[in-house]
């Protein structure tokens, strides 16, 4: 994404020529893609009059589309990025496998419906019961570049609410080791496994955190905060017994990556449900 400040009024054609320095055909095909905001609203007239102080974002929408129950936050010809809700699977899994109610097969019906030879494929996944930014690419060898160095070019920021009242903030490091159900330490053959949090706020029962993972373990957050006595609130896989929240407490805020074809840096964000402040008032 690229965002511009206007310094005075002019037309916003113009404006893109002197500062987005593309082509005609290619800024046309910009504004007709609906990739063009000004003060986050799409915009996609070629003759509409920007204002000073006006700030014009190139690449990306707030929410393109719904899908049902699924905002699409951006898409373009390479990536869709998606709000995932909490209760929905990334990918069918075998325990599941005739479940339509997955993303990947939501999403590929609706590429299809725009070309049939259309695909999208898996970079990351988050778990069924974590809402937040997800993303998708529609090409295999963009998957293939991405995952390939996923963790290097990768920057995620969750919420979570957990029981109890956490340190102000700490860095939880350990070898992880996956079994039939759970993620256990092995320092012999475990995957290290590397999370942060900082506690934005707390009451008697529960904490909100802000956090940050280096790694990307399967449940590494559930299991890391599981282990120091702080399980997430509604996980009742990692300790969690407490029926009255309705779901897990973990929301997938925001991702930032380094796109392999531009260089450049791309950020979604998705704003965490407020249940989540609730919890700790």
């Amino acid at each position: 994404m690229d965002k511009f400040n206007v310094l005075k009024e002019e037309e916003l054609f113009s404006f893109l020529r002197n500062n987005y320095k593309g082509s005609k055909n290619n800024i046309k095909s910009l504004l007709s893609k609906e990739l063009v905001s000004v003060n986050d609203k799409i915009v996609t007239k070629y003759n509409y009059m920007l204002k000073e102080n006006d700030v014009v974002t190139i690449g990306a929408k707030k929410v393109l589309s719904n899908i049902g129950k699924v905002n699409i936050l951006y898409e373009d010809d390479n990536y869709l990025v998606v709000d995932k809700p909490s209760g929905m699977l990334t990918i069918s899994t075998e325990e599941d496998s005739s479940n339509p109610n997955n993303l990947y097969t939501i999403l590929s019906s609706y590429v299809k419906k725009k070309n049939s030879s259309a695909k999208v494929y898996v970079v990351h996944r988050l778990d069924k019961d974590t809402s937040g930014v997800l993303l998708f690419c529609k090409n295999e060898s963009l998957k293939d570049k991405l995952q390939d160095k996923w963790n290097d070019i990768a920057k995620r920021t969750y919420y979570a609410v957990v029981v109890g009242i956490t340190k102000d903030k700490e860095t939880l490091k350990s070898y992880l080791k996956e079994n039939d159900k759970l993620m256990t330490y092995s320092s012999k053959d475990g995957k290290l496994a590397i999370t942060s949090y900082e506690r934005v706020k707390c009451n008697d029962k529960y904490s909100l955190l802000k956090i940050d993972i280096k790694t990307g373990r399967r449940n590494q957050i559930r299991v890391q905060l599981k282990d120091i006595h702080h399980p997430i609130a509604g996980d009742s896989k990692y300790g969690f017994k407490d029926k009255t929240v309705k779901r897990m407490m973990l929301h997938a805020s925001s991702l930032e990556i380094i796109d392999p074809i531009s260089k450049k840096s791309m950020k979604f964000e998705s704003k965490y449900d407020k249940a989540f402040t609730k919890m700790v008032e």
